[in-house]
This record gives C-alpha cells, sequence and structure tokens, in this order.
C-alpha cells in the first residue's frame, strides 16, 4: 500500500513539475509574440512620423493637390488608430493607397524629384517599409510558433487550463504586401 502512495505522489510531482516548466514556456512565448508585435508598432511609428515631412515637401511644388493630401492625412490617422494585427492590416492597405497616389503626385513636379529633401525622405519611407516587412514576418514567425506550442498535446492541456488562448497574425492584403513605389 506504501508504494502506491508513494506512486501517486510521485506521477503528481512529476505532473506538477511539467505544468509548471510548460506554463513558463508558454509565458515566454506570449512575451516574445507580445514583444514582437510591439516591433511592428515601433516601425509603423517611424513611418507615421515620416508622412507629415513627405506630405509638406510635395506639398511646396504641388499645393493644389489638396485631396490627395488629406487622403494621405486621414490614412496616417487612421492607421496610428488602428489596434491589433487585423485592424492594423486594413489601415496599412488604406495607407499604402494613399502613399501610393502622393508618390503618382511627386511623379509629375520634376523639380521635386530633383529635391534633395524629398529624396532623403523617399530613401527613408523605403528602409523604413522594408523594416516594416522584417518586423511583420518576424511577428507572424512568433505567433505560429506560440499557436503551435498551445495546440499540441499536452501542452495545449497547461494552455487551456491556464488561459491561454491563439493569437492572430498580420495578414496583410495584397495591397499591403507591397511597399509604395518611391523610386523615379
Amino acid at each position: 500500500m506504501g508504494w502506491i502512495i508513494a506512486l501517486v505522489v510521485g506521477l503528481v510531482v512529476i505532473i506538477g513539475i511539467y505544468g509548471a516548466l510548460t506554463y513558463n514556456k508558454l509565458v515566454g512565448q506570449r512575451n516574445r509574440v507580445d514583444n514582437a508585435w510591439a516591433q511592428v508598432e515601433v516601425q509603423l511609428q517611424r513611418r507615421y512620423d515620416l508622412i507629415p515631412n513627405l506630405v509638406e515637401t510635395v506639398k511646396g511644388y504641388a499645393s493644389h493637390e489638396r485631396e490627395t493630401f488629406e487622403r494621405v492625412t486621414e490614412a496616417r490617422a487612421a492607421a496610428g488608430a488602428a489596434r491589433g494585427p487585423a485592424e492594423q492590416a486594413q489601415a496599412d492597405s488604406f495607407l499604402t493607397s494613399a502613399l501610393r497616389q502622393l508618390f503618382a503626385v511627386a511623379e509629375a513636379y520634376p523639380e521635386l524629384r530633383a529635391s534633395s529633401n524629398f529624396a532623403s525622405l523617399q530613401g527613408d519611407l523605403t528602409d523604413t517599409e522594408n523594416k516594416i516587412a522584417v518586423s511583420r514576418q518576424i511577428y507572424n514567425d512568433t505567433v505560429y510558433s506560440y499557436n503551435t506550442s498551445i495546440q499540441r498535446i499536452p501542452t495545449n492541456i497547461v494552455a487551456s487550463l491556464t488561459g491561454f488562448s491563439p493569437r492572430e497574425t498580420y495578414d496583410a492584403s495584397d495591397l499591403a504586401d507591397t511597399a509604395p513605389d518611391v523610386s523615379f
């Protein structure tokens, strides 16, 4: 009878240790997902910070394109207010479209294209768009790893008992998959 009690206690201890280790692993993965999303937001904020300078530079050469400037400004505000990957992807699609329209306007002004300030902003925006793409990929890879962990047996038992739920990936629309064309 004593060995049965020892066996049960041993199993409970092993299950408890496994549960604690699994929980800690899931906490680490969830924190990596949160960190990866924060990195996406940092790059998006960098983009939002560049847009007013870009708009002002283009305004100096094409002040009559008011509708285009308003659209870019509205898109920037909507993207800045978006929360979560799905909402952010939709807002980014609208912003990308508005930026394409702004660059189409800029193409009609050779003096603007020759401006060193405009060229510098173009380069900064291109660099930022590349960083955003990398950040999104890292975020999606991290979410994939986390979601896979909480769905696999037996980790899914610990995950469901302790409130871990799947995270959504950043699924950009076809329009947002490509950076705005900033080359002239």
